[in-house]
């Protein structure tokens, strides 16, 4: 079974070809991104292998099936760049890795949090250059304070109780809210007002879809506690960049920590150390002293991996044997 893995990097060579170790499977490894300009490369593949930042719309799909490609395999769980209708029309099988560790992106979650709030990325590079002062490195106790969880799936959940291991009191927002674990880990559901108004920490674990397309924006950072912080691991376009950006000038938010950034294609992942940063936007926000960023990694360890490559190779294999996919993850 050949398949054309794009936008690859060492640590998906590494992981894809582990997990195919004892399969039929022939890799066709491609650094750069699947757009409809790059799809005629996959000529002569039975499936491509793709990432978030890969552009999966209808042009791009039809000159896929045009290829006799028949499976579009996601290494993710998120498929917002992906037109799934146009897929089913073409008679693509599109699949995704429903779940993975959700502790890899529960735990960098908290990790971009105890990081901002106690500024350790400042003070870390302080001491390397041989400052050793204090000054500008205080946080605050998050024992006490209040956590706002929007969106309570695996991940939700279990940031939620990590947080509650800190002493925190945990609120939840979640249009299908999980009444039974809530209560069990003492944990309040909300309004999306409510949770806004009272949180001391903000933190997205919801897909983007098109209801939640920049569901953080303007308005509700109107409503949000003065000098919370906000996390965002999930998707970038949850959050209005340039509202986020008003609402740091002003002093509204305490601190953003982000995995995440709506136009983090061609950028994220990349090594662009070497040139001018063309995104406005992005620059002004790495310019807050109260921003820290990460490059979409939330997901990098290495049972994440094993997790992502183990069911991508499962369904490719299924191609191959005419055998069922791995259960949750098809979607056409």
């Amino acid at each position: 079974m050949i398949t054309a893995v794009y936008d690859t990097k060492p640590y998906d060579r590494e992981h894809l070809q582990r997990a195919s170790a004892n399969r039929d499977v022939e890799w066709r490894f491609l650094e750069f991104r699947l757009t409809r300009e790059t799809a005629p490369l996959a000529q002569g593949a039975h499936a491509v292998c793709v990432f978030v930042n890969d552009q999966l719309d209808r042009r791009c799909l039809e000159v896929l099936a045009a290829q006799g490609v028949k499976l579009v395999a996601l290494r993710c769980t998120g498929f917002n760049n992906v037109d799934v209708a146009a897929a089913k029309a073409l008679n693509l099988v599109v699949t995704r890795v429903p779940v993975y560790s959700p502790y890899a992106v529960a735990e960098h979650a908290v990790a971009l949090l105890l990081t901002l709030n106690r500024k350790i990325h400042r003070a870390y590079s302080r001491v390397r250059e041989l400052n050793f002062s204090l000054n500008g490195l205080e946080g605050f106790d998050l024992h006490g304070k209040t956590a706002g969880i929007v969106g309570t799936g695996k991940i939700g959940r279990i940031v939620a109780q990590i947080l509650r291991g800190f002493g925190m009191k945990v609120l939840a927002y979640d249009p299908f809210p999980n009444r039974d674990w809530a209560a069990e880990q003492g944990i309040e559901y909300v309004d999306a007002s409510s949770l806004a108004g009272f949180s001391d920490v903000l933190s997205l674990h919801i897909p983007l879809t098109p209801q939640t397309h920049h569901i953080i924006r303007a308005e509700i950072l109107d409503l949000v506690k003065p000098g919370a912080i906000l996390i965002n691991v999930s998707r970038g376009a949850l959050i209005d960049t340039k509202a986020l950006i008003e609402a740091l000038k002003t002093g509204r938010l305490g601190g953003v920590a982000l995995d995440v950034y709506e136009e983090e294609e061609g950028v994220f992942f990349e090594d662009l150390s070497g040139q001018v940063l063309q995104d406005d936007d992005l620059a002004r926000l790495l310019t807050f002293p109260n921003v820290l960023i990460t490059a979409h990694q939330a997901f990098l360890t290495r049972e994440a991996l094993a997790d992502i490559a183990g069911t991508t190779v499962a369904n490719i294999n299924a191609l191959a044997q005419g055998t069922a996919f791995v259960e949750g993850s098809i979607l056409t």
